[in-house]
């Protein structure tokens, strides 16, 4: 439920927003699609961390050479540090105007507010924390009751598209195939089942402990199906919303999740534009942590360090300070002369080279089983796993050509 609900972030708000403004309801499509494959390529990375006992940081290194390995982690460093940057700022301009409050101090009050969550918060209290912060999520479904939907034209939207295969629509399905599935998730999950078998009596990983394979490989099914189901529910449900106040009233054109925030104000309604704003502070807060923790897991798991949001700052130093460094960084953007828009699509490009490498990686490692034992993926899941790698890697191709 995490990963799924940090994967609408604010910048993916301002994605899902855009392909709504531009193109009404005729890039829902695009959900049907990412369902599937995000949930498979989820799923490999929770069931290399439940078998394994290990991240995948961790495992990658053990088929690929470390320097490889480390290029990838850099490139997540840097795409995750302009996502953190781009989120806090739209964070800090819907406080300003929600509460009318100056948005430099309220992006700076928000990030060290994150940073102190991850430091000074025991795990298992901070992780409560996260799941129930999900629940902010349920203010998009909520818009969805306040604004006029003409649920054919949905529909339609959903199974019978109707728009021009140019740049424009080329762009729009790439930039949300690749807000949906992108490598810092795979990171945080695999990494999140690795802490769960270090804070639970008796779970031990399932290469070691095959009996306790049936519950948790049930657990892990069930969690990841309801996790990019919740997900992408509130992705359809941001889509609709801008395509039934926005592009309805000829405004195809936003910047960012905070501009939509406003933009709905005169064309929905207040209760629209609250629903809308709380959304996105609530999931920055939601996303920001998950965004600096996965480099931090991917980093320190790529050098043999101490890995964990278990352990204080002082025992586990390299990782805490990974997660400070990708925090501070981007809150230092907020500060610079570097367009967030611009920044973000450059984000995406490199999320975008950085996703194939690492899912190719996965899929190898979840085949084989020297790492997975009996434990292997199924062929359905290989099938999807392998699709969606090659759907990225299409979309990667395609944005080079734009």
């Amino acid at each position: 439920m995490i990963t799924g609900a940090a994967d609408d972030d604010p910048s993916g708000i301002a994605t899902y927003s855009q392909a709504g403004a531009q193109f009404g309801f005729n890039m829902l499509w695009t959900m049907v699609l990412t369902y599937p494959l995000m949930s498979a390529v989820q799923m490999v990375s929770a069931r290399i961390g439940r078998v394994t006992g290990h991240g995948l940081a961790s495992n990658i290194g053990a088929i690929w050479p470390k320097p490889m390995v480390l290029a990838l982690v850099f490139l997540l460093f840097g795409a995750n540090t302009i996502n953190i940057g781009a989120d806090l700022a739209a964070m800090g301009a819907s406080v300003e105007l929600a509460l009318g409050l100056p948005s430099a101090p309220a992006t700076v009050l928000l990030a060290l507010l994150s940073l102190a969550l991850q430091l000074f918060i025991p795990y298992e209290r901070y992780a409560r924390y996260l799941k129930w912060l999900t629940m902010v999520l349920l203010s998009y479904i909520a818009v969805l009751f306040v604004v006029r939907i003409d649920w054919l034209a949905a529909l339609k939207g959903f199974i019978l598209p109707s728009f021009p295969w140019n740049a424009d629509s080329l762009t729009v399905i790439v930039a949300v195939f690749g807000t949906t599935i992108s490598p810092y998730l795979f990171f945080w999950q695999s990494s999140q089942e690795v802490e769960e078998i270090e804070e639970k009596d008796g779970a031990k990983p399932l290469k070691v402990a095959p009996q306790q394979a049936p519950r948790e490989l049930r657990r892990v099914r069930l969690d990841t199906f309801t996790g990019m189901a919740f997900s992408n529910v509130v992705a359809v449900a941001i889509m609709m919303s801008a395509a039934a106040t926005l592009h309805a009233s000829g405004k195809s054109e936003i910047g960012t999740a905070a501009d939509v925030a406003e933009a709905l104000k005169p064309i929905a309604g207040e209760l629209a534009f609250a629903l809308f704003s709380i959304g996105i502070i609530g999931t920055g807060l939601l996303a920001i942590p998950v965004l600096a923790g996965s480099v931090a897991y991917a980093f320190g798991e790529s050098q043999g360090w101490k890995c964990g949001l278990e352990h204080k700052p002082w025992e586990a130093t390299g990782f805490y300070t990974v997660i400070t460094a990708a925090t501070l960084m981007g809150l230092a953007i907020e500060f610079t002369a570097i367009d967030p828009i611009k920044a973000l699509f450059w984000s995406a490009v490199v999320n975008g080279f950085v996703a194939v490498p690492v899912m190719a990686a996965m899929m190898i490692v979840v085949g084989r089983h020297d790492r997975m034992k009996e434990f292997t993926a199924s062929t359905p899941l290989l099938f999807f796993g392998w699709g969606a790698t090659a759907i990225m890697a299409a979309a990667v191709i395609a944005m080079l050509l734009i």
